[in-house]
């Protein structure tokens, strides 16, 4: 196959992973909506009245007291999910996992029309960060299952991220800039990938907690927060999404500082790229620090992860468009 069929091979793929993610996020939007489950009364607690009867038939007979329960009010219970459900909920996991192959197919076949590693610009960039945050969602739901519930708030992002790739950031497989030939692309760079899917994986997990802890604070009960895990559980997952993909991130930052001296003469040089990809390394080292010296949990460090998460979304997106630096082979097509 010539260069030109990978790519069309590639472009292909792009779209199908696209149209199954589309049904995949209706499929997740049915389970939410057919989630509730259903509710039955159950006794919750016996309360032992003495009462007085006869001990035998016939006048003159002596009372004496028996024990009888005395039923309280009934309390409601959860029932399992439905099975409408649960049908749904599978349908949208299976076709993320078949996104997932597709989206890992299109990655490598424009990996073979390039030539080279497939993340050399923003388009290619883009196709990898949706391909990492769709894998870390099936490996979290393969380890937990009761994750499958963040479906709705992974497919989202992952599908916008895919439109703006195609529509705005694209250009056709070609040469990497002088800049970019090292083999601390594949280092640098697949860091940062993968860093910003486990990023975007513990964000949507924290904007799930503050939903549930509004929820249990206020006592509202609903179709979602009778399905999600406690809080606490969602506070403590997020924690340790984010304290294993801390390291990694400051392994792309230092890694990239040593790129820069290789190709630039200098290892920071104050880049839009390189100042930002700081602001968000200060900003969750803030967050792991407070919640292991000042005991910061719950909404205080949840507010400071999402404020990270900010930083590196405009670090991947608004510093493209809206700045210059030595990293503006990876902006806009057009740029």
């Amino acid at each position: 196959m010539t260069a030109h069929t990978f790519a069309y091979l590639s472009n292909d793929l792009v779209y199908s992973a696209m149209a199954t993610l589309t049904l995949a996020l209706l499929a997740f939007s049915a389970e939410l909506a057919f989630g509730d489950r259903g509710r039955v009364a159950r006794t919750s607690r016996l309360t032992v009245h003495r009462v007085p009867v006869a001990a035998a038939v016939g006048a003159g007979a002596a009372p004496v007291d028996v024990d009888t329960p005395d039923v309280a009010e009934p309390s409601e219970v959860d029932l399992p999910e439905s099975t409408r459900s649960a049908k749904f909920g599978g349908i949208g996991f299976a076709l993320t996992v078949l996104s997932f192959v597709l989206l890992l197919a299109a990655v490598v076949f424009r990996g073979l029309a390039a030539g080279r590693a497939p993340w050399g610009n923003m388009y290619e960039f883009s196709l990898a960060s949706a391909l990492v945050v769709t894998g870390a969602y099936v490996i979290a739901v393969w380890r937990r299952p009761v994750l499958r519930l963040l479906g709705v708030f992974i497919v989202v992002p992952v599908l916008l991220t895919l439109g703006l790739a195609v529509t705005v950031l694209y250009v056709d497989a070609g040469p990497l800039v002088p800049a970019l030939k090292s083999y601390w692309l594949v280092i640098h760079v697949a860091a940062a990938i993968i860093s910003g899917g486990i990023f975007t994986l513990g964000g949507a997990v924290t904007v799930l907690y503050l939903l549930q802890e509004r929820w249990e604070r206020r006592g509202i009960s609903n179709s979602l927060s009778r399905r999600l895990p406690e809080s606490e559980q969602l506070d403590r997952t997020a924690y340790r999404l984010f304290a294993f993909v801390f390291p990694l991130w400051t392994f792309a930052i230092v890694a990239g500082a040593i790129w820069a001296e290789n190709a630039w003469g200098r290892y920071w040089g104050w880049d839009p790229k390189e100042t930002w990809a700081l602001v968000t390394w200060v900003v969750f080292a803030g967050y792991l620090h407070a919640r292991a010296t000042a005991g910061w949990k719950g909404r205080r460090a949840a507010m400071i992860a999402l404020l990270g998460l900010s930083a590196f979304l405009f670090n991947y997106f608004g510093v493209n468009i809206f700045f210059t630096g030595l990293h503006s082979y990876g902006g806009l097509p057009n740029k």
